[in-house]
């Protein structure tokens, strides 16, 4: 699924703000929930997004973890961006490895999108907005106010990641995919 978004991604227009058919994503869904094979090559590179996106939601307490969801939040608003890097990367310390695995792949992709921003019009702030709310979630519901306000606070973190990533991640996350 990341490999395909990474080879597609980049030179799609709106790649993870236009949603694939519902229908076929949820057959789909229910093809990769059951264990069989499915060719995702052969469907829209929007459908594979929008399940990329669904994969992300369904992760038990996001990828980011929703127990350090205050410190994500907060990490924003700490001094200057060489500070926000070494907070950040503090924080992804704290992770599982298989979410620290798998976020650099994530940014990996994005990066990728992002460099092409001119072509594909998903620049940092773009892809932040599309796929912020599938990376980490409160740990709490909250009033449609506050739920904004965190969703503005997370989209800012996720662009800040994706501009940065290659200072968080190192250098080798634009070459995870190899040569594809």
């Amino acid at each position: 699924m990341l490999s395909l978004l990474y080879q597609e991604g980049p030179s799609t227009e709106g790649i993870f703000r236009r949603s694939g058919s519902a229908k076929t994503c949820k057959e789909l869904k229910e093809k990769l929930d059951s264990g069989a094979e499915v060719d995702l090559a052969c469907e829209s590179i929007f459908v594979t997004a929008s399940l990329f996106k669904d994969f992300l939601r369904n992760i038990p307490g996001s990828i980011l973890s929703s127990q350090l969801c205050d410190k994500w939040v907060s990490v924003m608003d700490q001094g200057n961006n060489e500070e926000k890097i070494k907070n950040i990367q503090r924080l992804i310390e704290q992770l599982p490895r298989a979410n620290v695995v798998l976020l650099r792949y994530i940014f990996g992709v994005l990066h990728g999108i992002e460099m092409r921003s001119e072509e594909n019009q998903m620049n940092a702030f773009n892809l932040a907005i599309c796929i912020a709310p599938s990376l980490l979630w409160p740990p709490v519901s909250s009033t449609p106010d506050t739920e904004s306000e965190f969703t503005k606070k997370i989209s800012s973190l996720v662009q800040f990641l994706t501009e940065n990533c290659c200072r968080i991640f190192g250098e080798e996350i634009t070459s995870l995919f190899g040569e594809i």
